[in-house]
């Protein structure tokens, strides 16, 4: 297999290491950020009352 080879296996599993961490670490950080974002424009609209964002909110919270 030779050096060469050792090099593009280990190259291939950084970039698989890689890749998962990409997937797994936006969807975390930028899925709450963004679910609150959209919480607040629904009630920006009216489209919640006061009771329902807060329950929302807390939920949100929790979650993350």
């Amino acid at each position: 297999m030779g050096l060469g080879g050792l090099l593009w296996m280990g190259l291939l599993v950084a970039l698989t290491l890689y890749l998962v961490w990409m997937v797994w670490g936006r969807g975390d950080d930028e899925g709450g950020e963004r679910s609150m974002v959209v919480l607040r424009e629904r009630y920006a609209r009216g489209d919640l009352s006061d009771e329902e964002f807060e329950r929302r909110r807390e939920q949100l919270e929790r979650s993350l």
